[in-house]
């Protein structure tokens, strides 16, 4: 990839809708998956390559900075809400970016309403959040293969360990 090549999408939330409708007008099935994505390690690209073998299209729905700090303590996230979804939006596998600022990711889900929610092998199904709404559209959740990485928090807690 060269630097001058555009980045994937970024599709504003207020804009979902009608991006996950034109998709489909192109008859392209949207697998969508979630996440903090704060220091972006080879786990998240693995599972990010294999949620995108899973359909045409994929949408990564990226927790806002608010949500981040929320749910994760004061001190995360480490990079930003635009850092992080430019890092992702420059990875080829990912073809669009969102960013949501609930703490729930389900509100997002049921906006796009994709044939396809991934997450990782350490969810059930049933703990996938959006599984049964996406069940009763046609869509399904797929756990995807469980990657042997470390966490974005334990890699904070070798660094911190260091400093």
């Amino acid at each position: 990839m060269r630097l001058d090549e555009p980045l994937a999408g970024l599709v504003p939330a207020a804009d979902l809708s009608a991006w996950a409708a034109g998709q489909r007008a192109q008859g392209r099935s949207i697998v969508m998956t979630n996440g903090v994505y704060d220091l972006i390690h080879d786990g998240h690209l693995k599972s990010l390559v294999a949620a995108a073998e899973q359909g045409d299209v994929l949408l990564v729905a990226v927790n806002s900075d608010r949500s981040v700090g929320e749910l994760k303590g004061p001190d995360r996230p480490v990079l930003g809400e635009a850092a992080r979804s430019d890092l992702l939006r420059a990875l080829r596998v990912v073809d669009a970016v969102t960013i949501f600022d609930d703490l729930s990711v389900l509100p997002t889900i049921l906006q796009v309403r994709p044939e396809v929610i991934a997450k990782g092998g350490q969810y059930t199904e049933d703990e996938i959040v959006g599984s049964q709404e996406a069940a009763g559209w046609g869509g399904r959740a797929v756990r995807l293969p469980m990657v042997d990485s470390v966490s974005t928090t334990e890699l904070l807690r070798r660094i911190r360990a260091k400093s």
